[in-house]
């Protein structure tokens, strides 16, 4: 055997931290993660760094905060070329692996095109951004559904989004963030077609590739599901009735507070409506029936390791980029707002014999993810990581310390909304302080008390000793967010 492990890192799009059976939610089927979540070390408080997609994959992948890496927000031309040498996949190619990509990258903007790469150490690379039409170019998922002698148009609903006015509309457009209701003679796309299918595919054609032996391999794989448009195969949305499902999370007075916000301009991609008027619990059942066809293809990924023999020196990460709101507080998709369902996420981390299995509530970053491989691959952390590793806990190792005293989370200009507002998350085990800067606006919870926050707290003059309290540590956080000095020479 290999002496360094393969890395199997399976990130979902979109996909909140309440999604999963084995870790509390009795409404959804999940049985591959469930029997994945007894094998591994689970992490139930794990938060990414942006609540949108390019600024958090591009922190995820090197361990610095988007303002650290300067990548902020989505719609960026091209990747840093002048740090593409901190992407993990590049320093591993440079220590010998054989690195590949099925899916979606997101490093830069795809909008309309198959997205500029950087030198990102990806050998291996079969791109598809999303599964709808329109976009054909570059992507090797379409390819994949015209080998078959299948017009791919009758199969990829349309894509609408033609403008930046066209985006800045596009929850009212099914095919970018709506809901299509399939029956059974009106599917969406079928499983077996689907984008989430043909990743697999060429999952397990990358596990049997013909290397040199000895030579270890690391697979990002990125299925675009469950990103909306909320879009579920028929085979999965029957076996959810909506009417049994819980539902948003939502008080009366969160419209109250939402137009508040939405009055002083603050960017998100759709205005707050009574989860009744969204067809909340609809949208939940196709949420869910698209995670579970995402767990039967995760366990066709692991049958399939398993079946090569490769289980046991593989080292897996199964995550997300980020939440969604999913009819919370009367919002859907996502932007500048850091409510839970959106900015936590699964984190699960898995090795047999090596990695110790249990559920750990500590609090996380997703940029922990880095300096824990380097650790675990015994190599030098560079200075520029910002992360903590958890190596430690996933040796069984439990620290005096607590990993994390605090999260935080960044929204700086992030969607390409005309207020471009910047905001900042700051969370430790019971408080939640959110600042839209330039606003005059907070938000302070009580995760105690209010664990789904309905009751801001920021103009309460009995909590105001600890909105203090929290502004001083998150203002320190942020100045201490920014970039390391790296190879430090001399006293000058």
């Amino acid at each position: 055997m290999q002496s360094r492990p393969n890395i199997l890192w399976y990130c979902t799009d979109q996909q909140r931290f309440d999604t999963i059976a084995a870790l509390g939610n009795q409404h959804i089927n999940t049985p591959n993660l469930d029997r994945f979540v007894a094998q591994s070390a689970a992490f139930t408080h794990a938060f990414c760094q942006s609540p949108i997609c390019t600024p958090s994959r591009a922190s995820f992948l090197t361990g610095m905060y988007p303002s650290a890496v300067g990548v902020n927000g989505n719609g960026f031309r091209s990747f840093p070329r002048h740090f593409e040498d901190r992407l993990i996949s590049k320093v591993l190619r440079g220590a010998g692996y054989d690195c590949g990509l099925i899916g979606k990258l997101h490093l830069a903007s795809a909008f309309l095109r198959r997205e500029e790469r950087v030198d990102d150490g990806y050998d291996y690379f079969q791109y598809s951004h999303d599964h709808k039409g329109g976009n054909e170019r570059g992507n090797e998922y379409v390819e994949w559904i015209k080998a078959q002698g299948i017009d791919h148009n009758s199969v990829l609903q349309p894509r609408a989004i033609a403008t930046l006015d066209d985006y800045r509309n596009s929850h009212r457009d099914p095919g970018f963030g709506g809901f299509s209701e399939p029956t059974e003679n009106a599917d969406n796309v079928p499983r077996h077609l689907h984008q989430t299918h043909w990743c697999t595919e060429k999952a397990i054609e990358f596990i049997g590739r013909n290397r040199q032996p000895d030579t270890p391999w690391l697979l990002s794989m990125n299925p675009f599901d469950p990103h909306p448009p909320f879009d579920a195969p028929w085979e999965y949305y029957r076996r959810y009735d909506p009417e049994t499902l819980p539902g948003a999370h939502f008080l009366e007075g969160d419209l109250e507070h939402q137009r508040r916000l939405q009055e002083a301009g603050i960017d998100f991609q759709n205005l707050a409506r009574h989860p009744d008027e969204l067809g909340h619990k609809h949208i939940q059942a196709s949420y869910y029936a698209m995670i579970e066809l995402l767990d039967q293809e995760f366990g066709r990924l692991l049958d399939s390791l398993d079946d090569a023999g490769q289980r046991a020196n593989t080292r897996i990460i199964f995550m997300s980029d980020q939440g969604e709101t999913l009819g919370d507080h009367g919002l859907m998709l996502k932007g500048c707002r850091f409510y839970e369902g959106l900015v936590r996420v699964p984190l699960l981390i898995s090795w047999p014999g090596q990695v110790q299995p249990g559920i750990s509530d500590e609090l996380v970053e997703l940029i922990d993810i880095v300096p824990t491989l380097y650790e675990l691959l015994e190599m030098d952390v560079p200075g520029y990581v910002q992360g903590r590793s958890l190596a430690a806990r996933l040796r069984g190792e439990l620290p005096a310390a607590p990993h994390r005293g605090f999260v935080r989370t960044e929204h700086y200009a992030a969607t390409n909304f005309p207020d471009k507002t910047h905001a900042t998350m700051y969370r430790d085990r019971r408080w939640k302080l959110v600042l839209y800067h330039q606003k005059d606006i907070c938000e302070l919870y009580d995760l105690e008390a209010d664990p789904w926050e309905h009751h801001d707290l920021s103009q309460d003059p009995e909590y105001a000793e600890v909105k203090w309290d929290l502004m001083r540590r998150s203002y320190d956080a942020t100045v201490y967010a920014h970039p390391a000095q790296t190879d430090e020479y001399g006293p000058f």
